[in-house]
């Protein structure tokens, strides 16, 4: 093959290589990242909401064109290796870190006050009219729990299941004196818009 008809670098005025189009993964799931290291700056669009949803896709579709036109590179092969780490990398980051980190999140928020809750949840005799028991919590738990000293406050939610449905809990807990306790606690079926008030709020 002719390298030399082949330019990269000059924006439009690029000829690109039939053999680097194609979909490029990198872009897609690295997308602004990818954008800022491979000189093509219109992938910062992904911080346009709505615009957002559709640029994945056109980064990925047009990625591998636009980083020929936008960057030099010595020749295709150094193109597709470098493109490829990129895809490594997008990759690690989506299968491995992020799922590792909200992993670790869930399991701080696994805490007293998450435990309370659930055993006060699997206790209430409404709540297990409706999904059943055992009732378990989902894996993820959001939220936030901030503490100071020996006081604190924990707003958590969490999903539900049992043996004759699905639901989801919202939890208010404060800390005082290095002891949790619950403040609400709701117990709600998004479908049918029920709620379940398991600990109610004492002013």
């Amino acid at each position: 093959m002719n390298q030399q008809q082949y330019t990269s670098g000059l924006g439009k005025q690029s000829v690109v290589p039939p053999e680097v189009k194609g979909w490029n993964w990198g872009a897609f799931l690295l997308n602004w990242i990818w954008g800022i290291g491979n000189s093509t700056y219109i992938a910062l669009l992904m911080f346009v909401p709505l615009v957002n949803i559709f640029m994945f896709f056109i980064l990925g579709a047009k990625g591998n064109e636009w980083a020929w036109k936008n960057r030099t590179w010595r020749d295709v092969e150094h193109f597709k290796q470098t493109q490829k780490s990129w895809r490594n990398a997008g990759f690690i980051l989506w299968l491995v870190v992020f799922p590792l980190f909200f992993t670790l999140i869930g399991n701080m928020l696994k805490g007293e006050a998450f435990e309370q809750s659930l055993t006060a949840i699997s206790q209430h005799a409404d709540v297990v009219d409706v999904i059943g028991e055992p009732i378990e919590a989902g894996y993820f738990v959001t939220g936030s729990i901030r503490t100071s000293g020996s006081n604190g406050e924990a707003y958590l939610q969490y999903s539900l299941s049992g043996p004759k449905g699905e639901a989801e809990a919202y939890v208010q807990a404060y800390k005082d004196m290095d002891v949790w306790v619950l403040h609400n606690v709701i117990v709600h079926w998004p479908e049918s818009d029920t709620r379940i008030q398991v600990v109610t709020p004492v002013e």
